[in-house]
């Protein structure tokens, strides 16, 4: 038997420790969770994206009775951005969560079906997109999506 170990470098910041592009990211995601559709949950989830043009783009999570046809906060915002600004690369994207009247304690991190999403779009500009993943306590900052979804599956499994 053969071991494979995999690493992710994950920096933890205090916000007041975040540069001022990285705080008003941050601060975009979070008020996108105000108008997050979270009838089901109460988990309301904001994302804000920062494109190479300077503009941020912003996206909220949407749910649905019938659960799978809802939608995350982060693809919500690559979405937009994809189909409003094709030839604008993603630098970088933070994300934020309200739950029971306040911004979680721990880090919410993009889900799976979420890292695939952003995976694309760091393969389809040809660029890592940094993350920001914020708490009230701390922000976990990765330097790309791949990182968070080391074992991916990209373009390269269909050749």
């Amino acid at each position: 038997m053969k071991e494979i170990n995999l690493t992710t470098k994950i920096s933890v910041y205090l916000l007041e420790e975040c540069t001022e592009t990285e705080k008003k990211l941050i601060e975009a995601a979070k008020q996108a969770t105000k108008n997050a559709y979270a009838r089901y949950s109460n988990f309301k989830v904001g994302a804000a994206l920062l494109l190479e043009n300077g503009e941020v783009i912003t996206g909220n999570n949407q749910e649905n009775a019938a659960y799978p046809s809802g939608t995350c906060a982060e693809r919500t915002a690559v979405f937009f951005a994809n189909a409003n600004y094709p030839d604008q690369t993603i630098i970088a994207i933070a994300v934020a969560a309200h739950h029971n009247g306040e911004f979680t304690k721990d880090v919410v991190t993009p889900c799976g079906a979420c890292r695939q999403v952003l995976l694309e779009a760091e393969t389809r500009y040809k660029a890592p997109i940094k993350i920001l993943m914020y708490s009230n306590d701390k922000v976990y900052v990765a330097s790309s999506i791949k990182s968070l979804l080391p074992l991916s599956f990209g373009d390269e499994m269909l050749k």
